[in-house]
C-alpha cells in the first residue's frame, strides 16, 4: 500500500503529515501530489468531497513555493466562507513546519478590516471567494501578477452559485505563465468550458467514474403515503438513534417548517437556509460542527461549501432537480474513508426520478420500508441495552449506592431492567404502541391508485377520532407551530396530546386533536395562567368562517403530527 513517503514530498512537509496522522494518501492525493509535483502543468481532478482534494493540492502547493519570491505565488478560490476558512486552515497545519509561509483566507462575510491588516504582509498563498477577492483587486490590496498556481476548488459549486463571470473576469488578470489545477465533483458544460478557455493540455484525474456518487455511501429510498412525509421523517430518526445528519429540503419555507417541526417536537435540529444572517448561519453551523446539533435541516444553496465530517446520514426530504445536486448532497457523508447513508423520502410518482438519478450515478438505490412502531421501539430498547452494557461503572459512586440498593432489593433482575428500560426508551412505546403502519397505506395506493387522497390540507381528514379546534392568535401575533406545542405541553402537563395538522392564519391558530384530549384541552385554557387571555374554541363545519369573519387558510402553512412536544432523545 502506497505511503506518504513514496510521493516526493519534502521532510518538513512529510512530518506535518505524520503528525496530523496521516499514514496512507487517498486516492486522488496519490495521483495528484506525485504528478503536479515532476510534471506541473495544468490538472483536471474530479472527485467527490471528502476525498481529500485538500491535501491533494495543498501539499504540492507548498513545496513548489519559491522561498525567494516576494509576491502571492498560490491563489485557492473556494465557493463559500466556510469552505475558504477550512482550506485555510488545513493549509497552515500542512505548513506548520515552514514558519516564513503566510497563509490568508478572504471572504465575504466578515469585516473586511480585518483581512485588510492581514494582507499587510504579502501571503504565499492567498484563499479567496470570488466576490470578495475582486472587491480586494479593486482596493489595490491583492496583486495577481506573481500567481503561479490557481486551484479552483469545487467549481462546479461556484459555477451554480452563479461566479462564472468573476472566475472569468479573476482568470483573464492571471499571468500567461501558470498553472491551473482545477477539482469539481461532476463536469457540468460551464466547466469544460472554463477548461478549453484557459487550461492548455490539461491531465485529466478522475477517482471512480465521471459523475458517479461516492463508493462510500449506500443509496436507500422509502415509498411513502404523500401525506405522511414529515411523519416518515420523524421514524426515520427515531429508528436511527445516534443519527448524525443532514436533511436537505427544496426551499427556505419548507427547511423552516421542517426545522420548527423537530424542535417542537424535542429534536436536537435546527435550521440552516438564505434568510439567517451571517452571525446566526455561523452560530449554527458551529453548533453543528461540536455535534450540540445532531439534525441540521438545509437547503441545498445554504448548504453549499458545506465540509462536516463524520456525517453518518443525509435525508433527501424531497428528492433534488438533478442528478448532481444528488451527487453532491448524498457526497456530504461517507467521507474520508467512512461510510455514510443516503436516504431519499419519494412518493410513488416519483418512482421514476430515481430511476434517472441511478443512472447518472452509476448506483443502485435500495427501496427500505417505512419503520413502523414496533420497528422502532425494538430499536430504541436495544439502543438503551447496548449502552448499559458498554457503560463502564464510575467506582466513585459506592459510598452512596447502600440506600439505592437496599430501596430497590426487593426487585428481581427482570422487573429493574424493564423499569430501567421504561425510564429510558418508554416513551417511545407510548408515542408508537398504536401507531399506524404507513407502509400499508403505500401498497394500498398502488392497489387503488384511484383511491381519493386523504386530504392534506390542514382540514379534518374525516377521522371521527379528529377534531378541529382554533385559537384566537396567529401570525399577527408572531404565533408559530413550536409556540403552540410548547403552549399546549405547558399548560396541560401532558405530552402524550397528539397535535397534528396546525395552520396559522392572521389572527388564528387551527389545529387538530384526538376527541379524548379535547376536555382536557378546555380544562387547562379555562384554568391555567400562562393561558390567560387565549380564547380556545372549536372550528364548526369545513373550512366556515367564524364570527369576526376569520376562515382556516386554503392552503396549508405548517403540516407536522407531534406526538409529545418536547421530548427529548
Amino acid at each position: 500500500m502506497t505511503t506518504f513517503d513514496s510521493l516526493g514530498l519534502r521532510p518538513e512537509l512529510l512530518a506535518a503529515v505524520q503528525t496530523l496522522g496521516f499514514e496512507h494518501p487517498s486516492p486522488i492525493q496519490e495521483a495528484m501530489i506525485p504528478h503536479v509535483l515532476q510534471h506541473g502543468g495544468d490538472v483536471i481532478g474530479l472527485a467527490q468531497t471528502g476525498t481529500g482534494k485538500t491535501a491533494a493540492f495543498g501539499l504540492p502547493l507548498l513545496q513548489l513555493l519559491d522561498s525567494d519570491g516576494s509576491g502571492t505565488q498560490a491563489l485557492v478560490l473556494s465557493p463559500t466562507r466556510e469552505l475558504c476558512v477550512q482550506i485555510a486552515g488545513e493549509l497552515r497545519k500542512y505548513a506548520a513546519r515552514m514558519p516564513s509561509v503566510h497563509i490568508v483566507a478572504v471572504y465575504g462575510g466578515e469585516d473586511i478590516r480585518r483581512q485588510l491588516k492581514q494582507l499587510d504582509r504579502t501571503p504565499q498563498i492567498l484563499v479567496a471567494t470570488p466576490g470578495r477577492l475582486l472587491d480586494l483587486i479593486e482596493r489595490k490590496k491583492v496583486q495577481l501578477s506573481q500567481v503561479r498556481r490557481l486551484v479552483l476548488d469545487e467549481a462546479d459549486e461556484m459555477l451554480n452559485m452563479g461566479f462564472l463571470d468573476d472566475i472569468n473576469t479573476i482568470l483573464a488578470q492571471l499571468p500567461a505563465e501558470r498553472d491551473i489545477l482545477l477539482f469539481s465533483a461532476t463536469m457540468p458544460r460551464e466547466i469544460a468550458q472554463i477548461a478549453g478557455r484557459y487550461m492548455r493540455n490539461a491531465h485529466e484525474i478522475v477517482v471512480g467514474t465521471r459523475g458517479e456518487a461516492a463508493q462510500s455511501v449506500q443509496h436507500l429510498c422509502v415509498v411513502i403515503p404523500r401525506e405522511a412525509r414529515f411523519e416518515t421523517l420523524k421514524r426515520l430518526l427515531d429508528y436511527h438513534p445516534d443519527i448524525y445528519g443532514i436533511v436537505f429540503c427544496r426551499t427556505r419555507q419548507e427547511t423552516k417548517d421542517v426545522a420548527d417541526g423537530l424542535m417542537a417536537a424535542g429534536y436536537n435540529a435546527d435550521a440552516l437556509h438564505g434568510d439567517l444572517t451571517q452571525v446566526a448561519r455561523d452560530s449554527v453551523m458551529n453548533r453543528f460542527r461540536i455535534h450540540n446539533l445532531q439534525i441540521l435541516v438545509a437547503t441545498d444553496v445554504a448548504a453549499r461549501g458545506l465540509d462536516v465530517n463524520n456525517l453518518t446520514h443525509v435525508i433527501h426530504y424531497n428528492l433534488p432537480g438533478d442528478p448532481e445536486t444528488y451527487t453532491h448532497r448524498s457526497g456530504r457523508t461517507g467521507r474520508v474513508g467512512k461510510e455514510g447513508i443516503s436516504i431519499a423520502l419519494v412518493t410513488t410518482r416519483e418512482i421514476k426520478a430515481i430511476h434517472a438519478i441511478e443512472k447518472a450515478i452509476h448506483r443502485e438505490f435500495v427501496q427500505i420500508a417505512i419503520p413502523t412502531g414496533l420497528d422502532i421501539c425494538q430499536r430504541q430498547m436495544l439502543h438503551w441495552g447496548l449502552r448499559l452494557q458498554s457503560v463502564e461503572a464510575d467506582t466513585r459512586m459506592d459510598p452512596y449506592m447502600k440506600p439505592v440498593y437496599e430501596m430497590l432489593e426487593d426487585l428481581s433482575k427482570e422487573e429493574l431492567i424493564r423499569r430501567i428500560m421504561t425510564l429510558e426508551a418508554g416513551r417511545f412505546i407510548h408515542d408508537y404502541h398504536d401507531s399506524a403502519d404507513l407502509n400499508e397505506q403505500v401498497e394500498r395506493k398502488r392497489k387503488n391508485p384511484k383511491e381519493k387522497r386523504e386530504d392534506t390540507r390542514g382540514r379534518m381528514t374525516g377521522s371521527a377520532d379528529e377534531v378541529r379546534l382554533k385559537i384566537d392568535k396567529g401570525r399577527l401575533d408572531k404565533f408559530e407551530p413550536k409556540r403552540l406545542l410548547g403552549l399546549i405541553n405547558d399548560i396541560t402537563g401532558d405530552r402524550t396530546i397528539a397535535v397534528g395538522n396546525i395552520d396559522i392564519a392572521p389572527r388564528f391558530t387551527f389545529f387538530s386533536v384526538r376527541k379524548k384530549d379535547v376536555g382536557k384541552l378546555y380544562n387547562a385554557f379555562a384554568t391555567h395562567e400562562r393561558a390567560r387571555g387565549i380564547r380556545l374554541g372549536d372550528v364548526k363545519g369545513d373550512r366556515k368562517g367564524d364570527k369576526n369573519g376569520e376562515t382556516a387558510p386554503k392552503r396549508v402553512s405548517h403540516r407536522y403530527e407531534s406526538r409529545g412536544a418536547n421530548r427529548k432523545k
